[in-house]
């Protein structure tokens, strides 16, 4: 109950601050469910007229100037969010994704202290050369430094997290999961988008952020994955130099894909260096099933051989083989118009349920496919087609998928990074031999051979755990069948036990009613008096 007081303190305070800086202004009250629709307008009264400067702003500077002030863990929030137009709207989820994520940097003797206690020795000792801050974000913030090695001086990025970092997150994810729990408990339609499931991969996200051993892993993973691909590479890892609160890569000399002066002044072609993104993404998303899921022009570089270098690794997606032929049987099909398919895959899935209509779902795909096909090259959005879908399977009860909505949140990046470089890029065309080629290697002869041979070496799995299995049901059986005979029975302990706590419930609820009138009590008087 106490701490239930408290996630309520703490979000109606970020609920000021949002609409102190005009940002709740676009926010819809008429789609609120009525509890938060009714809180919404308390705050917004209590609050007061936005500064003159937030009105003036933009919505994406209001947002930003908001959840700055808020601090990391509601940025992070903020950016999430704009993976799940699903829940906020496909225009709200576009101003969020231009949310940047810079803040101050900390002090130098604070990374330097930081550096010092991950690596147990003087940063002196370590690097030659130690730079002051040169980027700095919500989590974490990069140095510029050189290391001694075997070959000679080496310039590499030294990121370190930012002090007390973890506590600040924890805290607040526990507002964030108040937040979605009490959406599922009192909006049931809200239930659909899994709220609560969101925040928990958010949480995993911001977990794996928090240690920077898991991000040399990563860019080590796919390191492997891509070791024969064309065009795109990842920095080099100095482990010894890594630590949990501290990561060691090769410093990328390159052109950052977001300054498109030195991009244009350079003699790099710009329409592959567009066709690369993409393509790269691709394979890595439906080869891999595992994806670079912050793609925006700042992490992208170019370097002197126009190699695509990638850094922050910090959020990542992952797709099982389900997802991954999903993707490429629907992209397949739209590139086919083959919408029978595509409904088919859905279904077999399990993405939809089955006692929905698979010719009328087929006949929802045509509607979005079909308005593509006259249209030219540059006016077709690979991305914006994937979220009609995902708002589309709305009306026939689709479960949300996050996986699937980070991955379309990347696309809609990747694609903006790619039209960017070159503006009359063929999306279609581009994905076309990326996508073939995994339909051709898992779905062709090669494919199946792979799956019969799997589809062997499970059975066999199983075969051997048959005889355990048996003597399990056996057991399951005959308490079945003592419990049908006998009635369930619970122990008076139990039974006093679940009195007790019921009773303990009651109390509190009550309580709660008390305070809740007290609150409302003591504003009205604040307002009268």
């Amino acid at each position: 109950m106490f701490s239930g007081l408290i996630q309520s303190w703490r979000l109606a305070r970020a609920g000021f601050v949002m609409a102190r800086h005009g940002a709740l202004d676009l926010v819809t009250p008429e789609e609120l469910p009525g509890p938060a629709r009714i809180g919404f307008k308390i705050i917004r009264f209590l609050a007061g007229p936005k500064t003159d400067v937030a009105g003036q702003q933009s919505s994406v500077k209001r947002l930003t100037a908001a959840l700055t002030e808020l601090g990391p863990s509601y940025i992070k929030f903020g950016q999430f969010l704009a993976t799940r137009s699903d829940i906020i709207g496909a225009e709200r989820a576009n101003d969020l994704s231009q949310l940047q994520d810079n803040i101050p940097a900390f002090s130098q003797p604070e990374a330097e202290a930081a550096v010092e206690a991950a690596l147990h020795a003087q940063v002196k000792e370590i690097f030659s050369s130690f730079s002051k801050s040169v980027a700095a974000a919500s989590i974490a913030q990069v140095h510029k430094a050189t290391l001694e090695t075997e070959d000679g001086d080496q310039t590499v990025a030294v990121k370190i997290l930012r002090p007390g970092i973890e506590r600040r997150f924890a805290r607040d994810m526990e507002s964030f999961f108040f937040m979605a729990r009490a959406a599922e408990r009192l909006h049931p339609a809200s239930r659909r988008l899994k709220p609560v499931a969101a925040v928990e991969t958010l949480a995993q996200s911001v977990h794996f952020e928090m240690d920077l051993r898991l991000e040399a892993a990563a860019i080590s993973e796919m390191a492997e994955n891509i070791v024969d691909d064309p065009g795109f590479r990842v920095p080099e890892i100095y482990w010894p130099q890594c630590a949990k609160r501290v990561l060691t890569i090769e410093w990328v000399d390159g052109i950052a894909l977001s300054d498109r002066d030195a991009l244009e002044a350079s003699d790099h072609d710009l329409k592959a260096l567009g066709a690369n993104v993409i393509q790269s993404f691709l394979r890595h998303a439906m080869r891999d099933g595992f994806f670079h899921a912050d793609m925006h022009p700042g992490n992208l570089f170019v370097d002197g051989k126009s190699d695509i270098v990638a850094v922050d690794f910090g959020i990542m997606g992952r797709l099982g083989i389900k997802e991954r032929r999903f993707l490429a049987e629907i992209l397949w099909g739209f590139i086919q118009r083959d919408y029978t398919r595509i409904s088919d895959v859905h279904f077999e899935a399990g993405y939809v349920p089955p006692h929905q209509d698979r010719a009328a779902f087929a006949q929802s795909l045509r509607a979005i496919g079909e308005p593509l096909m006259g249209r030219t090259a540059e006016d077709i959005s690979m991305a914006n087609l994937l979220t009609q879908l995902f708002q589309n399977t709305e009306l026939f009860e689709m479960e949300a998928r996050p996986e699937l909505l980070l991955l379309q949140k990347t696309m809609m990046v990747v694609e903006g990074v790619g039209r960017m470089l070159d503006p009359e890029l063929n999306m279609w065309d581009t994905a076309k031999p990326v996508v073939k080629e995994w339909m051709e290697s898992n779905l062709g002869p090669e494919g199946r051979l792979h799956d019969a041979a799997e589809g062997a070496a499970n059975l066999g799995r199983f075969m051997g755990q048959l005889p355990g299995l048996l003597g399990r049901a056996e057991t399951i059986s005959l308490q079945m069948a003592d419990m049908a005979s006998g009635g369930l029975r619970l122990d008076q302990e139990t039974v006093e036990k679940i009195a007790s706590e019921q009773r303990h419930q009651d109390r509190w609820s009550r309580r709660a009613l008390w305070v809740g009138a007290l609150a409302l009590a003591a504003i009205a008087w604040h307002f009268v008096g």
